[in-house]
């Protein structure tokens, strides 16, 4: 079952927990995203070499945080070309009008993250 979650589809940022890959501890970030149904897209503009996305692959459970609501998720890096150029053309169409830097070589050359999101955490 789909959660509805347009209700934060305006909100600046959400807050992303993923598990240290080296230290086994929650790491939580503050990061922008674009959602899609129930799938929330993010930019990494380190790529690979951003600790986040390394957590990720290393362990895809995570934890994502809109408002007060806290849910479970799967993380994965997006592979399909049009999932791909959705993910980049959403978030930068969301931020582009909110930031005075131009952020069109940020969303060509970060790589797109995708968070499926499951049900709330301790519901």
């Amino acid at each position: 079952m789909a959660i509805d979650l347009q209700q934060f589809a305006d909100d600046d940022f959400c807050y992303l927990t993923t598990v240290g890959r080296v230290s086994g501890r929650p790491h939580t970030i503050e990061i922008w995203f674009a959602l899609q149904g129930s799938t929330l897209y993010m930019l990494a503009g380190g790529r690979y070499e951003a600790d986040w996305v390394k957590n990720l692959l290393s362990t895809p459970a995570v934890q994502v945080r809109l408002r007060q609501q806290t849910f479970g998720a799967t993380a994965r890096v997006v592979d399909a070309p049009a999932e791909d150029a959705l993910a980049r053309r959403i978030v930068v169409a969301k931020y582009q009008p909110r930031d005075s830097d131009d952020l069109s070589e940020w969303g060509r050359s970060a790589l797109a993250v995708a968070l499926e999101v499951g049900g709330e955490v301790g519901a």
